[in-house]
């Protein structure tokens, strides 16, 4: 069974930073591509940025140069920086894993065809 649980979301001022962190459990192969998704209220969900096995990655333009993705294999965790925050990045964020040898990164951002996903964590910049 997989299980992914978010961790590291807050409040932070306009131009801060935060550091997501998903803990991730499960087969290897459930969790090969992952990604992580966010939706502010009233707005359709978001992909924010996304990680292959081969660690090729594939951000949404909004966070292009602020947001850096990475996976730690051993410690079984998804990380997400996030630098110089803007009120707009506010929203829940979700972390996902796509199951199978086959994933695409820039499918999971374009499609959150994600098989799994977590509970999500609060984010608020604040002006």
């Amino acid at each position: 069974q997989v299980r992914l649980v978010e961790s590291g979301g807050g409040s932070v001022q306009t131009g801060g930073s935060l550091r997501l962190s998903c803990a991730f459990s499960g087969s290897t192969d459930a969790t090969n591509c992952m990604g992580w998704f966010r939706q502010a209220p009233g707005k359709e969900r978001e992909g924010v940025a996304a990680i292959e096995p081969q660690a090729r990655t594939n951000y949404g333009n909004s966070v292009k140069g602020r947001f850096t993705i990475s996976k730690d294999n051993a410690k079984n965790t998804l990380d997400l920086q996030m630098n110089a925050l803007k009120p707009e990045d506010s929203a829940i964020y979700y972390c996902a894993a796509v199951q199978g040898p086959l994933c695409s990164a820039g499918l999971l951002l374009a499609f959150g065809n994600a098989d799994y996903w977590g509970q999500g964590t609060q984010v608020t910049v604040s002006s």
